[in-house]
């Protein structure tokens, strides 16, 4: 599913010019307008509040949340379920600060889409030298391979707490779901199946909040007060991998496309900041849903002293602490995100393989639905092959963050450049924050390595 390919191709925009369509464009180098040199400066703060509060900035909302359901899937489940019931609130900061790197990466993906009307795939393709296409091309293809292990896990985990479907039955059954609603919705209504989607999650873990009754005093200050050793880097890393996801930063740039994005110079500041709202809403949304996942683990698990090993075993220990409604939640937000996070993992997988081959984003084209295959049948084997399914998940969620240099590079890399992005190119201020980002993460991953080769 091409997040364009239900909107009007070959209208012309504000500027006067034909409204681009990735998916009906040549392979060849596109080069940035010349009219995006004037008046490409940030808005204030004013600006920002004034835009917030705007009637049109609901025509421009939807995009960050395809994005946020991709952070709040089972491999989050897993991953902040650990940290939560082994380290209780210690781990919140870790939410924070991979939140706060997610919307400066997002924005990057999301301006790239719209200053190009190209995918992020696409751009790497056409701009970088061979090698680095064919390092990052393989390593993200990888990477969603892992992602769709956590997404159709996840979903068949939630068949089996609520319906006791076995996971061998579960996961083609996902699979199944997943390519009918891709290949059979058009994109705007797919976005709003993924918000309804996002609601109901949000909605559970409100209510189980109120059911186990946390701390608030002791986990507040834990979402700004850093925490880390040796014991909890594993974790700490997974939860970095699980929130500022590879297939993530590809799929903003392709569904941003979804609007019309008038460039004219009167107008394009202010829907940048449309852009930017939308983002920062949907993961400080996300942000919540993760934090609130965390709260819960650390209520009721590390506060009894339970040691959780599995999802199947959260939801079954639910119950005698908390009671029968909190398991039955748990089950209900376990399914829909699961469903929800394989839908939007299967598009940014199908815009990667047709993104880094120049083909168009067709969902009845061969590559597009070759790529969906691709990375869905080894996740579906795994599966039905019978594997630890908590240990797969937080494994998933770290081989993700292993990857995420390989996108983020390329990415900073590609934002920076005048030749692709104009004058909209990436300021110095922000130069310097997205190598602090790249530094982080390659830091993480680095200590990550040395703690499992030296046995600590």
């Amino acid at each position: 599913m091409s997040a364009h390919d239900d909107s009007r191709v070959g209208e012309e925009d504000g500027a006067g010019r034909a409204a681009p369509d990735p998916a009906l464009a040549s392979p060849g180098v596109v080069e940035p307008p010349a009219e995006l040199e004037a008046d490409s400066r940030p808005l204030g703060a004013a600006d920002f509040v004034r835009d917030l509060f705007s009637r049109e900035l609901l025509r421009y909302l939807g995009p960050g949340f395809i994005v946020t359901i991709g952070f709040i899937d089972p491999g989050n489940w897993a991953t902040n379920i650990a940290g939560g019931s082994q380290f209780g609130y210690a781990l919140l900061w870790v939410v924070s600060l991979s939140t706060l790197m997610l919307i400066f990466l997002q924005h990057l993906s999301a301006k790239l889409g719209i200053v190009t009307g190209r995918s992020l795939a696409a751009n790497v393709r056409e701009r970088l030298p061979a090698p680095v296409v064919w390092l990052a091309g393989v390593t993200i293809v990888l990477a969603c391979i892992a992602t769709d292990l956590a997404e159709y896990l996840g979903a068949a985990l939630g068949f089996y707490l609520l319906f006791g479907l076995p996971l061998w039955l579960g996961a083609p059954l996902t699979v199944g779901l997943v390519f009918l609603a891709i290949l059979g919705q058009q994109y705007h209504k797919l976005e709003r199946m993924i918000v309804a989607f996002l609601a109901v999650i949000a909605g559970c873990y409100i209510v189980e909040l109120f059911l186990v009754g946390p701390n608030w005093a002791a986990a507040a200050p834990r979402w700004v007060v850093p925490s880390l050793d040796g014991a909890s880097i594993l974790v700490a890393l997974g939860m970095l991998g699980a929130i500022v996801m590879p297939h993530n930063i590809y799929v903003h740039s392709n569904v941003i496309l979804s609007r019309d994005w008038d460039l004219a110079p009167e107008r394009r500041r202010r829907l940048m900041n449309f852009e930017l709202i939308d983002t920062s809403l949907a993961m400080g949304m996300g942000w919540l849903v993760n934090s609130a996942m965390i709260i819960v683990a650390a209520a009721v698990f590390f506060s009894a002293g339970v040691d959780v090993s599995s999802i199947e075993q959260a939801s079954e220990t639910l119950e005698p602490l908390v009671g029968p409604l909190a398991r039955f939640l748990f089950g209900l937000a376990l399914l829909v995100a699961g469903l929800a996070s394989s839908i939007t993992s299967s598009l940014a997988e199908a815009n990667v393989v047709t993104g880094y081959l120049g083909r168009p984003e067709d969902p009845r084209s061969r590559a597009y639905r070759i790529g969906l295959v691709v990375t869905s049948l080894p996740a579906m084997i795994v599966i039905v092959l019978g594997v630890d399914s908590y240990m797969a998940l937080i494994v998933s969620q770290v081989l993700l963050s292993v990857q995420l240099p390989f996108t983020i590079v390329p990415l900073l890399w590609l934002s920076r450049s005048r030749r692709v992005m104009g004058g909209y190119r990436m300021g110095a201020v922000q130069l310097v924050v997205g190598v602090l980002i790249a530094t982080i993460v390659v830091g993480l991953n680095v200590f990550l390595l040395y703690q499992l080769f030296s046995g600590g």
